[in-house]
């Protein structure tokens, strides 16, 4: 890694990553927890710059760390009624927690065990044409396959939320 990423400000940026997750979950008030997940966000954006996937890069900073979150912020914004109602009981889900450390020790476990490939990076980097072309030929039909379902998530989320208009 050290040949081809800076290696500090890759454990920076992972562990911005990671702290900016767990302190989304462990704040108790929900703008601030949203506030968390843009710094969660914007950290996998520079993870992604440095690992030379600036279209991932990209996508992420716009769509996700700017469209979502400001949706995120919003809806907050738009159902509470009071300032108070933004900040939640602390409830720590202890079984979630039980589990979650379940889970990691059998991952872990798991990898250490398992004769895993050493990576190989490619000889050239694709460029964003070169993505481009392969996603509007090759991938061409699965794109639309998943705009048609993203379409269709759209329309049903305005119908649902239609209310008692209907």
């Amino acid at each position: 890694m050290a040949e081809t990423v800076n290696g500090v400000a890759f454990f920076l940026l992972a562990f911005a990553s990671i702290g900016g997750a767990v302190m989304m979950l462990s704040t108790r008030n929900v703008v601030h927890a949203a506030l968390w997940l843009l710094e969660t966000m914007l950290a996998t954006a520079g993870l992604y710059l440095l690992l030379d996937a600036e279209f991932l890069a990209l996508v992420q900073a716009l769509v996700y760390a700017g469209a979502v979150s400001v949706l995120v912020l919003f809806t907050i914004m738009l159902t509470l009624r009071r300032r108070e109602d933004a900040v939640r009981p602390f409830e720590p889900g202890w079984g979630a927690l039980a589990l979650a450390a379940l889970f990691g020790g059998a991952m872990l476990l798991a990898i250490s065990r398992a004769p895993l490939p050493v990576g190989v990076m490619p000889e050239s980097v694709p460029t964003m044409a070169d993505f481009g072309r392969v996603l509007f030929t090759e991938w061409a039909v699965p794109f639309e396959i998943a705009s048609l379902v993203l379409l269709v998530a759209l329309v049903g989320a305005v119908w649902w939320s239609g209310g008692d208009r209907r």
